[in-house]
């Protein structure tokens, strides 16, 4: 009964979850072999398959005992000849809570791509608005910090650039936590602020962007498939530095690398000794240098299939944060919106990234 049940409820969740079961049976005939766990991309996929599935049954027992439940309650009311109130409200927060890590489980699946499973490189440039954008680019530097404390995910800064009046140029941090990149990949784009400024005399309303750049931590993985020579790198080191220019370090060990065939730059200043420095901004310059890579591979077959010209998500709008006239957060893609400006800014972002994580399928 429960097995044929199960399937059931399975198809609720719009997954072949059988699927996945399948996958795991097949690997774990292949771990038979003496060298099975030599192959550490296959160990690590059934010990993460094997997890899945418990995921999967916890839910479908919660799911039963729910369902036994509500069958007890109508039970003692028709006895009773009473609404048992108190036990109808607990069953109802226990379904909602089912509902909720159900959702977070079928998310999961969204997350297929290739480095989604990586920790993440966060950047953030202020762009038009002068002061404004800086102090803009400030707030969601924050916002994203927020959001990974929340999750329980490590928030480091590996490079920040102030304004004169303490805001950000530029910022970069490494979020570290379970599919960091595949949460947040959604994110890269212009995010749009709409407030009265602050740094105006006059009260006037001021318009600012931020944008937002989202990639892998990859270490080493790209190496072979983007090959830099030393002959096109010119390296650059300087103080890492604070808030007005107060240094941090007494020696040079930030490290700022520009890739001369493209004039891409990237610099890092989070570890003190300069090697560690070099290391990670060849690690995100590697990335940059495969992303341009696949954007112009995309271009050339789009031309061949006649399909319209595909711009960086990067220049895109987002996402508006309006403060005044009204109060409103709305996602230019999805279609998601909320009055509750100062909850996003506090990290809860949750629901935009669910959302556009269902349109990036």
């Amino acid at each position: 009964m429960r097995r044929l049940a199960r399937k059931s409820f399975i198809s609720r969740t719009g997954f072949d979850v059988a699927q996945t079961y399948e996958k795991i049976s097949s690997l774990e005939q292949e771990a038979q072999k003496p060298d099975f766990w030599q192959n550490k991309e296959k160990a690590i996929e059934l010990g993460e398959l094997r997890d899945e599935k418990k995921e999967w049954e916890n839910l479908e027992k919660r799911y039963f005992d729910l369902k036994e439940n509500i069958e007890t309650i109508a039970a003692l009311e028709k006895e009773s000849g009473q609404e048992e109130t108190e036990l109808r409200s607990d069953f109802l927060k226990e379904t909602e809570v089912l509902g909720k890590d159900l959702r977070k489980l079928e998310l999961k699946k969204f997350l297929s791509g290739r480095f989604d499973k990586k920790d993440a490189i966060l950047s953030i440039y202020g762009g038009a608005g002068g002061v404004d954008a800086q102090d803009w680019a400030m707030i969601l530097f924050r916002m994203y910090e927020k959001y990974a404390q929340k999750r329980g995910w490590n928030f480091k800064i590996l490079d920040r650039s102030f304004g004169e009046q303490g805001g950000l140029k530029s910022a970069m941090a490494e979020i570290q936590g379970k599919m960091a990149y595949g949460w947040l990949k959604g994110e890269q784009g212009v995010h749009r602020l709409v407030r009265v400024s602050p740094f105006s005399a006059k009260n006037l309303r001021h318009t600012s962007f931020a944008s937002v750049e989202i990639l892998p931590s990859l270490k080493d993985e790209l190496k072979k498939e983007i090959e830099i020579s030393d002959k096109d790198l010119k390296i650059e080191m300087f103080r890492s530095s604070g808030p007005g220019g107060q240094n941090v370090n007494k020696r040079e060990t930030a490290i700022r690398l520009i890739y001369i065939p493209t004039g891409l730059q990237v610099a890092v200043q989070s570890e003190r000794y300069q090697g560690a420095n070099r290391e990670k901004a060849m690690e995100i310059l590697r990335f940059k240098l495969y992303q341009k890579r696949e954007e112009e591979t995309r271009k050339v077959l789009s031309g061949i299939k006649g399909g319209k010209k595909i711009e960086a998500a990067w220049g895109h709008q987002i996402r508006s944060y309006v403060f005044h006239p009204y109060k409103m957060v709305k996602d230019h893609r999805t279609g998601i919106e909320t009055a509750q400006v100062e909850k996003v800014l506090n990290g809860e972002i949750d629901e935009f990234i669910e959302a556009e994580l269902k349109e990036l399928l």
